[in-house]
């Protein structure tokens, strides 16, 4: 296949040394802003400088602004394509490419990478196969250990769109229900320039689902222990745990303490799962597979993550349906 890639910042430069090794990628056609940057990561033997979309496949890894137009580009010369999340910076965006996908028939991936990480992916098998009974609670937390660019902060949507709309994703896909009310809140302990741009550097949000479950979410900008995301399902037979291993960023005082070094950072937490989610989509474009996260599952998680920021801006419990078009 030949493949490209648009964006080279970290994650792109990630995804670029991810696809030049597969085998399925006969050649990888890289593409940014900054020409001596893709100069920089077109070095390799099978990697060159050019048009991406001249391609069998398509993958956008640019800034979240630039998502929406480069996926109506991709729908309308029916380039299969994946593109990191969100699809858009809003809803009206997001449904602007929904119907350009669905009228051009183009395959599109979004990248909601903790679907291919094994630990949610146990945790999905043990609730549908009965190991965890009737499950009542859910908890999940996604805490950075250092805020990023004060420059990124007004364009990022805020925390819930930018950050949590993983654990929105990641929700729906293990526990296969909608949230039917969200009630988010937040503070600003650090910096000023969250503040400035109408956002907060640490959240907290009840969520109830469908079917009666309560979720509870936390987050933060500023988690000094280190990079620290985890997902806690509790059911009438059990309970489990993701994400926590012997990285984990926490100590408990009884004298447990993980042996290994702090994760640093989201992409060497998660650097397995973007390689297989990379993987699955070659597959995709290859026209073997379905999507494993379409453009209608970035819309639900977004919806989610709406919800959030009005009802942390209102100071009231928000039901999904409010901001549903």
């Amino acid at each position: 296949m030949r493949v490209g890639l648009l964006g080279l910042g970290r994650i792109g430069a990630f995804h670029a040394a991810t696809l030049a090794a597969h085998p399925r990628v006969d050649e990888l056609v890289v593409a940014d802003a900054d020409g001596a940057r893709a100069a920089e990561v077109a070095t390799g033997p099978n990697i060159r400088v050019g048009d991406a979309f001249d391609t069998d496949a398509v993958i956008i890894a640019t800034p979240t602004a630039t998502h929406a137009e480069l996926l109506m580009r991709a729908c309308a010369q029916g380039v299969p394509v994946f593109c990191e999340k969100p699809v858009a910076t809003g809803v009206e965006d997001t449904l602007r490419v929904l119907k350009a996908a669905r009228q051009s028939g183009t395959v599109v991936q979004i990248g909601f990478q903790r679907r291919f990480d094994p630990g949610y992916a146990r945790a999905r098998e043990a609730l549908r196969n009965g190991d965890l009974g009737t499950l009542h609670r859910v908890h999940m937390i996604t805490a950075d250990p250092r805020p990023p660019a004060p420059g990124y902060i007004p364009t990022s949507g805020g925390i819930y769109r930018d950050c949590h709309i993983h654990d929105f994703d990641i929700l729906r896909w293990v526990t296969g229900r909608e949230a039917d009310t969200v009630y988010a809140t937040g503070s600003n302990r650090g910096e000023s320039f969250f503040a400035d741009a109408g956002d907060v550097d640490n959240s907290a949000a009840l969520l109830t689902l469908d079917d009666g479950t309560l979720v509870t979410l936390q987050g933060s900008r500023y988690n000094g222990a280190g990079y620290d995301v985890r997902m806690e399902l509790a059911g009438t037979r059990g309970t489990r745990a993701v994400g926590l291993d012997p990285r984990t960023p926490l100590t408990s005082t009884e004298g447990l303490q993980p042996p290994g070094e702090p994760w640093p950072d989201f992409v060497s937490r998660f650097e397995a799962a973007y390689v297989a989610e990379l993987g699955a989509f070659l597959g995709v474009a290859s026209g073997e597979t379905e999507s494993p996260c379409t453009v209608e599952d970035a819309l639900a998680a977004l919806y989610l993550a709406e919800a959030a920021e009005l009802s942390r801006h209102e100071g009231r419990p928000v039901h999904v349906m409010e901001v549903v078009r």
